[in-house]
């Protein structure tokens, strides 16, 4: 068993720990940390230092729905031998974070706004003061919707954003108008805390391998799934219907035109050329509007870029490691008054140099998300 520590625990109803398994080592020297948020719930989250004396900073994972800490192990000991210090969370509602609803296998949240109040209690209670900065987002699907509207909104506490398969916008429901309307009708009617139609306590990272919309790799698609079944109800199943209901709310506002032009943050979204449950079009015409992104599309890769086959991963990492952690001219020049317009600048430039082509020229006359 890794060597881990524990920093204050104070929850009473899902305990402070991680649970390794034979194909799912976890990296050594792991504290963890009981998180509280300001509305009082209780958040698992975890950190790690690199083996270098001089960290290059740190990378905070921003996970999707229905993930766990546990799930990014094979990442998290990728990342400290780049040089990185890592910290991880469950948000709430999911791994072994706190729950609002009685069964803790359904994935639930009342909005999208509470997501906040999770990654400011991190941000407050361990990046600040336990991890050297700067420090940088890389953020999965859920998460990565999350950070992009918290750069809008200008509250997102890192440097620079990478993420995944952004929840721009779904593509595994057919009829997206009519889900939204039949989630709002059934939230209105007192159903919100129930499964969605057809949902149920079964994690998606348990279901079989066949068909499966994340990733094309058996092998770690398999470790996902012993580390799902290690955590017990930390898995989650299927979502509320509030929890639907919020997200649809939340997508609305990635349709305006103006709102990737208003992240000014360092952003590279990585889409996947194959995905089932985002909709990689919506993504790559919002990324066109970023003044200081770009969106690389990577052939072949479903949802979990991070979980797919060896040669797939290999271009994320390409493209993270070009990205990551920027010019340290970038970073001296953050304490300038023209701190935005040189991380802008640099952004651009590192992107347009590391081999890799944006998914969509970059264009102000792109046009609107549909949903």
């Amino acid at each position: 068993m890794p060597y881990m520590k524990s920093l204050d625990p104070c929850s009473e109803t899902l305990p402070v720990q991680l649970a390794p398994t034979p194909n799912n080592p976890m990296p050594d020297e792991a504290t963890l940390v009981s998180v509280r948020t300001k509305d009082g719930l209780t958040l698992r989250a975890a950190f790690w230092m690199p083996a270098s004396e001089a960290p290059k900073g740190t990378v905070c994972i921003l996970q999707g729905r229905a993930e766990f800490i546990e799930k990014y192990f094979e990442v998290i000991g990728e990342l400290l031998d780049r040089g990185f210090a890592v910290a991880a969370f469950d948000w709430r509602g999911q791994g072994l974070s706190d729950r609002q609803v009685k069964n803790p296998r359904k994935g639930h949240v009342r909005r999208f706004a509470d997501y906040r109040h999770d990654l400011e209690a991190v941000r407050d209670q361990v990046l600040l003061p336990h991890l050297p900065e700067p420090h940088f987002a890389l953020a999965h699907s859920m998460g990565g919707a999350i950070a992009l509207s918290a750069a809008y909104e200008s509250w997102l506490p890192f440097r620079r954003l990478v993420t995944t398969t952004p929840m721009i916008a779904l593509s595994m429901i057919r009829s997206v108008r009519t889900a939204v309307v039949v989630a709002r009708l059934m939230r209105w009617l007192g159903f919100g805390r129930a499964f969605v139609p057809g949902g149920g306590e079964t994690s998606i990272s348990t279901k079989p391998f066949k068909g499966n919309r994340l990733t094309s790799d058996p092998e770690r698609y398999a470790r996902n799934a012993e580390a799902a079944s290690a955590i017990g109800a930390g898995a989650i199943g299927a979502p509320t219907v509030a929890w639907l209901d919020s997200a649809f709310r939340f997508m609305k506002g990635f349709t305006d035109p103006a709102y990737a032009l208003k992240i000014r943050l360092p952003t590279l979204i990585l889409a996947a050329g194959a995905d089932p449950v985002c909709a990689t079009p919506a993504t790559e015409r919002f990324a066109s509007r970023l003044k200081a992104g770009h969106a690389i599309v990577i052939p072949g890769a479903r949802h979990e870029v991070m979980m797919e086959r060896d040669d797939i991963r290999e271009q994320f990492w390409a493209a993270f490691d070009a990205f990551i952690p920027g010019s340290p001219d970038a970073v001296a020049a953050l304490e300038s008054v023209e701190e935005v317009e040189v991380e802008q600048a640099l952004a651009a430039e590192e992107l347009d140099g590391s081999g890799m082509d944006p998914a969509v020229p970059r264009r102000d006359d792109a046009p609107a998300l549909s949903g």
